[in-house]
């Protein structure tokens, strides 16, 4: 394949393989071959295997669990690239991790994600894509072009194909996700709720109380994030106590840590649906009522625009 800065290449790193070889098939084309490993003492090793000089590269590495194992992988290809001459670099990173890191929370606290948007950049990296920023302003903290793509087209494919569109409300679970959640509910042309939550101490969170009516309608709660799923799950009880027929949730990235796969499971949420931005965990995998949906075509879409130099943003006109 190729494009309009040279033949075009994808090289993965080890925290999505699946994806990117997902992403490969879409656009007909084999990853580059490169070997990212280990030394004994755990220091990352990166080898380009195949020439790249003039390319226009495609890294696709998510930064998620374990955070800083990915993220060093991520920088270390791109010095290797950058060494082996590629024309232009571009940093496919469907999950960016720290992006909750996005301000400072105290006195003397860092903004992590504006350390880390400054390490990918100052290690050669030209471009960067990404899937549902945790804030859009994260954007600006790179000096580099950002793209900030969106999994709505391929959650609006997934919600029309299961569900009765007539008996459909989509529900913020916060304050903060209305506007995420007003533009699912106008593709979809379905009424909105949102959730009034308020979180008592750190890890846990209460839902107090549900503006809209939600009796009746089948609700679809929608995020960019779920972690420990408590959110979620109180969400589900609260929705359902107010009246709810039933209850699913659409999140593009499934961080599941600690024992979230065990509380969804045992919530009365009906299904929750996640992306393939982070590789699936055995948990995930067994969960009965987690499904992942995959958005290898839409970043395959975003990559041959890019190449082509063509608009991405039109791709959610």
């Amino acid at each position: 394949m190729s494009g309009k800065n040279g033949s075009v290449k994808l090289v993965a790193g080890n925290s999505n393989p699946a994806l990117a070889r997902d992403i490969a098939q879409w656009l007909n084309m084999p990853l580059t071959k490169a070997s990212v490993r280990r030394f004994a003492d755990n220091e990352v090793f990166v080898e380009i295997q195949e020439n790249v000089r003039g390319s226009d590269v495609f890294i696709i590495q998510s930064t998620s669990f374990p955070a800083n194992d990915h993220l060093m992988e991520l920088l270390i290809i791109t010095d290797a690239l950058r060494r082996a001459s590629a024309r232009r670099i571009t940093a496919v990173i469907p999950y960016f991790g720290y992006a909750r890191q996005d301000r400072k929370v105290g006195s003397r606290s860092p903004i992590s994600a504006k350390l880390v948007a400054n390490l990918i950049t100052h290690a050669g990296v030209d471009r960067v894509m990404t899937l549902d920023l945790h804030a859009g302003q994260i954007q600006g903290f790179f000096d580099i072009p950002t793209d900030n793509l969106y999994a709505s087209p391929v959650m609006v494919r997934d919600i029309k194909e299961r569900f009765d569109l007539s008996k459909v409300m989509v529900v913020s679970p916060d304050v903060g996700g209305v506007v995420r959640a007003r533009g699912l509910a106008k593709r979809l042309n379905t009424p909105l709720a949102i959730i009034d939550k308020r979180r008592e101490r750190a890890g846990e969170s209460e839902v107090m109380n549900v503006i809209g009516e939600v009796a009746g309608y089948t609700c679809i709660l929608l995020d960019d994030i779920v972690d420990s799923g408590g959110t979620l799950v109180n969400a589900a009880e609260a929705l359902l106590a107010n009246g709810a027929t039933e209850v699913y949730a659409y999140i593009t990235h499934g961080v599941l840590s600690g024992g979230a796969c065990a509380r969804i499971t045992n919530s009365k949420l009906k299904e929750l649906v996640i992306t393939d931005s982070i590789q699936a965990t055995e948990g995930v995998c067994k969960a009965p009522n987690i499904r992942t949906i995959t958005i290898a075509s839409l970043i395959a879409e975003a990559i041959g625009r890019t190449a082509a130099e063509e608009s991405v943003s039109s791709l959610f006109d």
